[in-house]
């Protein structure tokens, strides 16, 4: 299948509320419309994961960061020199996206995903997208399709045919926190 079809098909599903399992920068993850508070609840429900855990958003534009949350324009820049690998940054404020996936200060992982399925996908979507690791809560995150168990490519309404065959292994994103004072810790390098 080509990928244009792959992701006409997979933005049909997010559109419809659905989930899908997809490729991206650092792993398989579990996606859905970031904005859909069902979705996300069903996303939790498919990892078995506890409700208390944020999830990450994957989005393709760093102009988008400023629609999704109050950071300013010097703190985005400063944690976007961080460029050699994927890099997730916790972001304050975070607004416009369902309220399942902050933290509890209020806070939101985003990550600018530069691989070209992820990027086409949120792209063509035109929202953020819920990323996270295609695997049940504790468990190994899943790096290639081989490695994801069938009860979540059973769960979810779309699997991606792109990247299935590619065995390579992307390094876990670096993590950053910026604080509401502008501050930035590392969470992981």
């Amino acid at each position: 299948m080509a990928l244009e079809e792959d992701i006409r098909k997979a933005v049909e599903v997010l559109n419809r509320g659905g989930v899908i399992l997809y490729p991206t920068d650092t792993v398989w993850g579990i996606g859905c419309d970031a904005t859909n508070s069902e979705a996300v609840r069903r996303i939790f429900e498919i990892k078995r994961r506890a409700d208390s855990k944020a999830l990450i958003t994957l989005l393709a534009d760093r102009e988008d960061i400023f629609r999704y949350s109050s950071a300013s324009r010097e703190s985005v820049g400063a944690a976007a020199v961080c460029g050699d690998r994927p890099t997730t940054v916790i972001y304050p404020g975070a607004r416009g996206l369902a309220p399942e996936l902050l933290a509890e200060d209020g806070s939101v992982g985003i990550r600018i995903t530069g691989e070209r399925v992820s990027s086409a996908l949120c792209r063509s979507f035109g929202k953020p997208l819920v990323s996270t690791s295609a695997n049940i809560s504790g468990e190994a995150p899943a790096a290639v399709f081989p490695e994801i168990a069938a009860e979540i490519i059973n769960a979810v309404d779309y699997v991606m045919e792109a990247r299935r065959d590619d065995m390579s292994r992307c390094s876990p994103s670096r993590v950053i926190k910026i604080n509401a004072d502008g501050s930035t810790v590392i969470l992981r390098q």
